[in-house]
């Protein structure tokens, strides 16, 4: 039993150490400017995050505008040709998506899109991400 745990703990650390799941799974896709207004906080230039990591999500995150504010970490799973970086990212929810329906789960700008993917290679990802 011991060795039985032992080797439970040591795989649940490997798993966290390459980057284990995070939650949900969903897609994402970047979006451009302009950004403003938001359904969240309007015309205020101050709801972006400095690090320009933010999000407008789809119906089921954006919880009847509950959504505003929250941060979700997430990462690239796959995608065509490769697409991921090995890293993750939060992103803040300021919006909900432009179109109805919405083409991914969250839509990303550029700058948040380029720190987990390879845009080149596509426009849609999908994506691991927890609040």
């Amino acid at each position: 039993m011991q060795s039985f745990l032992t080797t439970l703990l040591l795989l649940c650390s490997c798993f966290d150490i390459l980057g284990g799941a995070l939650g949900d799974v969903g897609t994402a896709r970047y979006y451009g400017p302009p950004y403003l207004p938001t359904k969240c906080y309007g015309d205020d230039q101050d709801q972006f995050p400095s690090d320009g990591h933010f999000a407008a999500v789809s119906n089921g995150i954006w919880d009847n505008g509950a959504a505003c504010g929250r941060r979700y970490r997430m990462r690239c799973i796959s995608g065509p040709r490769r697409p991921c970086r090995n890293r993750s990212i939060v992103v803040e929810v300021v919006d909900f998506c432009r179109y109805n329906p919405c083409r991914a789960t969250m839509a990303l700008p550029f700058k948040a899109f380029a720190a987990i993917s390879i845009p080149r290679y596509g426009v849609r990802i999908n994506v691991e991400y927890a609040q």
